[in-house]
């Protein structure tokens, strides 16, 4: 059974990807997990408008979606890195056309 996020309610392929990648926060957690493995702290820095709270929730989002992948190293400090799954490894180029067609409208403005 394939989670209930994957399901379009609009009746659009396009919708599904929306449910998975959508909002402010999720492309940019994305962008740069594309880059390799990060800290959640590496990625607070990275992305310093979204708040920890949302970050958070954002990540247990594309986790749960299984986007990415989240290690737990048992340790103290607590050590925790998120990298993209195999899964999510297919959205690599839906990420590189939205940068492509960001690039050419902030060109124009």
């Amino acid at each position: 059974m394939r989670p209930r996020r994957f399901d379009a309610k609009s009746g659009c392929a396009v919708g599904v990807t929306l449910s998975v990648i959508g909002g402010m926060w999720k492309p940019l957690i994305l962008f740069h997990l594309f880059a390799g493995k990060k800290r959640y702290m590496e990625l607070s820095r990275a992305i310093p408008n979204a708040t920890q709270r949302i970050l958070t929730l954002q990540l247990r989002e594309l986790e749960a979606d299984g986007v990415i992948v989240r290690h737990a190293y048992p340790q103290i400090p607590p050590k925790v890195e998120y990298e993209i799954s195999p899964f999510g490894q297919s959205l690599g180029p839906v990420l590189l056309s939205l940068r492509s067609w960001g690039k050419q409208v902030w060109r124009f403005n």
